[in-house]
């Protein structure tokens, strides 16, 4: 008789402790650049030897995540390459060969236990390195974000970066 209790004891125990609450996480964040503020947006100019600040709204319906949160790639879009993630299309120099083209890419951290973070991080465009100046003309602006539970959501831009005259 006792084994039988201890055996419904531990059955009951089991059910309950399999019943949680604990929420599953299975949404990707998101990341919004229509609000008026937003930048780079598709088919912006940026200048090389200048700084600019990325202006995006990340939000996740969990939490953010918090090391190397956010990231960006920028590269050459030359030979008109697509991964955009937007319907607008940008008019597109004549497709050429890389000479000394940017690659930057750059990872932030976003503060722990956010929902909701609007970023405001400065980028400055160097002019050039040690092999000459950059190549200007198109490129792609790509940003990651990624939440707490891993899940990535990603923009890819269309922008041009090019000298002041």
């Amino acid at each position: 008789m006792k084994i039988r209790f201890l055996y419904i004891y531990i059955l009951l125990l089991f059910f309950v402790l399999s019943c949680t609450d604990e929420k599953v996480d299975d949404q990707t964040p998101e990341i919004d650049l229509s609000f008026e503020e937003a930048f780079p947006t598709n088919c912006d100019t940026l200048y090389f030897g200048e700084a600019f600040t990325i202006k995006a709204l990340f939000t996740d319906n969990v939490e953010l995540g918090s090391v190397t949160a956010f990231s960006i790639d920028i590269h050459n879009n030359f030979d008109h390459h697509s991964h955009s993630t937007e319907v607008t299309e940008c008019s597109l120099d004549d497709v050429k060969d890389p000479v000394n083209p940017l690659l930057l890419i750059q990872s932030f951290d976003l503060p722990e236990g956010q929902t909701r973070y609007e970023t405001s991080f400065e980028i400055n465009l160097e002019t050039g390195d040690e092999d000459g100046i950059y190549d200007e003309g198109d490129y792609h602006f790509f940003m990651n974000v990624t939440d707490k539970e891993g899940w990535t959501a990603s923009k890819g831009l269309s922008i041009k970066i090019l000298y002041r005259k």
